[in-house]
């Protein structure tokens, strides 16, 4: 029988990690709690978490440093919970590699609800029919691994998010795609800054394919509309 997801939750308040440790818990999840940006690190040297709870608020780290560390070197998804809420903080935290955000005070129910779609869409993978293996626009992606490499054999490692988008532009090449889609698509509330959120998230999957905005060879940008995914893609 397969175990139960195990989430890690990295949080400095003891009565924050007990709440969402005990509600997780509740839920059937498997919990790991830590309070120290050093501790979470170093146990993930050991354990493969199925999905992080991070705090910005750490006392022994830069909590958004600390994530996009952890999403360059992972591919687990990475949902954050923090009191920060001004909207540039939503932005900077996903765009350094986080695949949601939640603003505290937060309600238990919505923190599960956000970790069972992540959860979802991961377990999804592994009985998609769609190639893993793609071809376009001078890269191969491979969909598994989270994985880019040019023809010059140089690799660029996705975030989640980013893996997602990706295949769903390869699944609806030439097509717009609305962002009020890919908030679907990504399991995302479609309120103002998860909408901005998602022109970060393309713009940084366009940085790593090295696609031009202003002269798009991959992702064309329509404006007011959404994207179109614009390169000739293989399988293989």
């Amino acid at each position: 029988m397969k175990p139960a997801p195990l989430i890690t939750v990295l949080d400095d308040t003891p009565e924050i990690r007990s709440i969402l440790t005990d509600g997780l818990e509740q839920a059937g999840f498997r919990v790991r709690s830590f309070g120290r940006a050093a501790e979470f690190e170093q146990a993930c040297k050991t354990i493969s978490p199925d999905a992080c709870i991070i705090d910005l608020g750490l006392p022994d780290s830069d909590g958004l440093a600390l994530v996009h560390r952890f999403a360059s070197q992972s591919d687990t998804p990475i949902l954050i919970i923090s009191g920060r809420s001004r909207t540039q903080d939503k932005i900077v935290g996903l765009e350094l590699g986080a695949d949601d955000y939640i603003i505290k005070p937060f309600e238990l129910e919505e923190v599960i609800a956000r970790l069972r779609v992540i959860l979802r869409r991961t377990n999804a993978e592994a009985t998609k029919s769609e190639p893993s293996i793609v071809r376009f626009g001078g890269w191969t992606a491979d969909l598994n691994l989270l994985q880019l490499k040019n023809d010059a054999g140089e690799t660029q490692s996705l975030t989640f998010a980013e893996n997602e988008i990706l295949k769903m532009f390869l699944a609806s090449p030439n097509r717009l795609i609305k962002r009020e889609q890919i908030l679907d698509y990504l399991g995302s509330r479609a309120d103002d800054a998860y909408d901005r959120s998602i022109d970060v998230k393309v713009s940084r999957l366009r940085t790593k394919l090295g696609d031009d905005a202003q002269n798009a060879r991959i992702i064309k940008t329509v404006y007011g509309a959404g994207y179109i995914f614009i390169a000739e893609a293989s399988a293989g």
